[in-house]
């Protein structure tokens, strides 16, 4: 289930996701790119990079991912219990004043950012109660850890956001340039800093997220060849391969082969493997 902070963090933290399941069953899940950064509690369960390889990586209970080039998938086995708190684009360095760069195309445990208030808040999440409460819990944790401090990048970062989500992805540096007065390069270092990916990759994954809401809602007379000009791709081919680079399969198995967990978090389905009984809240 998808929960919305309080009005406080909703600048910092677009909602928080609660994930269970009861099975027993292997569960193989895709992550990619929705141009935000996130934080991972898990209370059941491990996640793992990979079931066959000898340099399997098992991931902290707690910790914090950042941008991502391409997707990602993780392994679960057994009963699970998952909180994931989803930041706005800019929310990690505006909510904590850490620079997204330091955990692009990684991750870093939360232990490292929180020190002993972390073992603390996971051990209030761990405890049994309702959704309610543990979204107070989370809440009032990150209300805490808000940098007092206003950013200077603030000013250029939020309207230069709105900006490209207005023109869904359709961007070139050059555009951003004459839009806020500020150089290229000026306005590379901004987004590196406070997003993890520099304006043109985050402009490309916003026009992704535009065809992907498209193809959610759309009629039984649309196809995904009308989607695809309607979010601006030159032709199917080149969504396609746009759509296979970022998520790895294309757009009729995303809708026919996956169960999305989240927009960008889906479980997928194989021959080999049943599908389990993850679930939202």
């Amino acid at each position: 289930m998808q929960i919305a902070p309080i009005k406080e963090l909703s600048p910092y933290i677009k909602h928080y996701l609660f994930l269970e399941s009861e099975g027993t069953q292997s569960k193989k899940l895709r992550l990619f790119s929705d141009g935000n950064t996130g934080m991972v509690l898990t209370f059941r369960g491990n996640f793992i990079s990979d079931t066959h390889n000898i340099n399997t990586l098992k991931y902290p209970n707690s910790f914090f991912y950042g941008q991502i080039s391409t997707f990602r998938d993780l392994y679960l086995a057994g009963k699970t219990s998952i909180i994931i708190v989803v930041f706005q684009p800019y929310g990690f360095n505006h909510l904590l004043g850490i620079s997204a760069n330091e955990i692009r195309e990684g991750i870093i445990t939360t232990g490292d950012i929180f020190g002993s208030k972390d073992s603390l808040l996971y051990e209030k999440l761990s405890r049994p109660s309702c959704l309610e409460t543990k979204t107070q819990i989370l809440n009032t944790f990150f209300i805490e850890q808000a940098t007092k401090k206003t950013l200077s990048s603030q000013n250029i970062i939020h309207p230069t956001l709105n900006y490209i989500l207005k023109n869904k992805g359709a961007i070139t540096v050059d555009h951003l340039a004459k839009y806020t007065g500020y150089s290229e390069r000026h306005i590379e270092r901004i987004f590196n800093e406070c997003i993890g990916l520099n304006p043109k990759k985050f402009g490309n994954i916003v026009k992704l997220h535009f065809f992907l809401n498209l193809l959610k809602y759309k009629s039984p007379q649309s196809n995904i060849t009308d989607l695809c000009y309607e979010a601006g791709y030159a032709d199917q081919s080149h969504l396609i391969k746009e759509f296979k680079k970022h998520i790895g399969i294309t757009p009729t198995q995303y809708l026919n082969t996956t169960t999305r967990l989240a927009i960008n978090f889906m479980e997928i389905k194989s021959n080999e493997m049943p599908m389990s009984d993850l679930y939202n809240l």
